[in-house]
């Protein structure tokens, strides 16, 4: 070969390299391009979804709030089977109201379903000493915080530890607004207030701490305590309820209205005579002049104080299958709402062993959890309490000395989780829908996705992992 087709020949052998270079090149940049584009159009596809869960909370909130405006008696939790609560189709996206099994004695296995009922709960803002530190995992030094930070006159048992904060703060000396405010306080730390259940969802996860290692959630504070429990002391016409803290015979008249409307005839007046409100019956007999007053009189001047409408049930001799008829038309409090009373009907066992007189007993607690789930026909009132310890009972003698304990409830929390299109995007949100006034309203909303997944591992299974591409 010549020194000329030799030269040719490595030229055109460099311009292959060169080209191919240049391909090579040309193809990796396409390369890239393509799979930032496809990494792109998943993240794209992940917010889509995303926006699509929001949409899906937001239309659980309006469900909610619709729901609870058409409930045929206001103050009654609804029975979670007559509503939607579980994978509720909005478009493509779905939405779960994460519940508590409050029937249950111990951690449940399995996420529960549906609204949840803040009456259920210990009020921060209206429980006393005795019964806060009752509540699982409580200590003594968050118990006198939470005294301190509600406590008008102003609080100094925990102040120098909150003046050593950096940065520093006063205590609040005022009522809880929110029960995230526990997290400010003296003896709050993470392991009191949360507890196993990292996530708050009312189960114990695969991922969770088990403590104890016995496979079951153990509920720390803040799953027992709510600050929005309230009852209206209105009737459903807008009267006011009916006040009996202090009976007299001269004052028993509006109760007697009340009961003749209510009871069958004759009964009113045997449950005034058995209140020593109206002078029994008596054989004739001949009265000596100057030998005191008459049963008549003494009747008269007998000045009955009722300290709750539990005491008024003993006191009366009512049947539980009377009481239910006047029960939510009497009160012996004034103003213009009750404050935290806890509903014994859908309260836990760990928030009703918090209950004067119940707490001293550790098994009266799952006592009354038994009786409702054995009895639901008989739960129209608190009257059914007497009937689960029976009347002769120690605890009744401190329970009925506090208005603490109801059947009806007003402030119920939603805890939406929803999934978007394909089983991505979640979301979770918290609202607290008040119908104290008779049209639900927002009170409270926090966003819980920070938490992590909350709706157990058989929903992941069928809604995330059975979805996505090649599982």
């Amino acid at each position: 070969m010549t020194p000329i087709a030799s030269s040719r020949a490595a030229q055109r052998a460099s311009t292959l390299v060169i080209v191919l270079w240049i391909a090579f090149g040309l193809v990796s940049i396409t390369l890239y391009f393509a799979h930032s584009m496809s990494f792109e159009l998943r993240a794209s596809d992940n917010r889509v979804c995303g926006l699509a869960a929001e949409q899906a909370i937001d239309g659980a909130a309006r469900y909610v709030s619709s729901l609870l405006a058409n409930l045929p008696t206001n103050g009654i939790m609804p029975d979670p089977t007559t509503y939607a609560c579980e994978a509720v189709p909005v478009g493509e996206s779905h939405f779960w109201l994460i519940g508590r099994d409050t029937n249950s004695s111990i951690g449940p296995a399995q996420v529960s379903f549906g609204l949840v009922d803040e009456a259920s709960k210990i009020n921060l803002n209206a429980a006393n000493s005795n019964m806060l530190v009752c509540l699982p995992r409580m200590n003594l030094d968050l118990t006198q915080a939470i005294l301190d930070w509600r406590d008008t006159n102003g609080g100094s048992f925990s102040q120098t530890f909150y003046a050593m904060l950096h940065p520093p703060y006063q205590c609040k000396c005022s009522p809880f607004e929110t029960v995230d405010e526990l997290r400010l306080l003296y003896g709050a730390d993470m392991e009191t207030l949360v507890g196993e259940d990292a996530n708050r969802n009312g189960v114990l996860d695969p991922n969770e701490s088990d403590e104890n290692h016995d496979s079951q959630l153990n509920p720390a504070v803040l799953d027992c305590v709510t600050v929005y429990s309230r009852e209206p002391i209105t009737n459903v016409d807008g009267t006011v309820l009916l006040n009996i803290r202090t009976l007299s015979a001269t004052s028993s008249g509006p109760l007697r209205s009340l009961m003749e409307t209510n009871l069958s005839a004759g009964r009113p007046e045997q449950i005034l005579q058995k209140l020593g409100l109206v002078a029994a019956p008596s054989a004739p007999s001949r009265s000596t002049p100057g030998r005191g007053a008459t049963p008549a009189a003494a009747a008269a001047s007998v000045t009955v104080t009722i300290r709750s409408p539990l005491d008024f049930y003993i006191k009366s001799g009512m049947t539980v299958d009377e009481f239910p008829s006047i029960a939510n038309k009497i009160t012996v409090t004034n103003g213009t709402y009750i404050e935290g009373r806890i509903n014994v009907n859908t309260a836990g066992p760990d928030v009703l062993a918090c209950l004067p007189g119940i707490s001293d007993t550790t098994d009266l607690a799952q006592t009354l959890v038994s009786y409702r789930q054995m009895n639901p026909d008989k739960l129209g009132s608190i009257a059914w309490i007497v009937e689960a310890l029976g009347p002769d009972n120690p605890a009744l003698a401190a329970l009925r000395t506090n208005d603490c304990i109801t059947t009806l409830s007003y402030q119920f929390s939603a805890d939406v989780a929803a999934l978007g299109p394909h089983g991505r995007g979640y979301r979770r949100t918290l609202f607290v829908f008040d119908t104290c006034d008779g049209s639900p309203r927002i009170v409270y909303r926090q966003d819980r996705t920070h938490l992590g997944w909350a709706l157990g591992k058989d929903i992941r299974q069928v809604w995330v992992l059975d979805k996505q591409p090649g599982t």
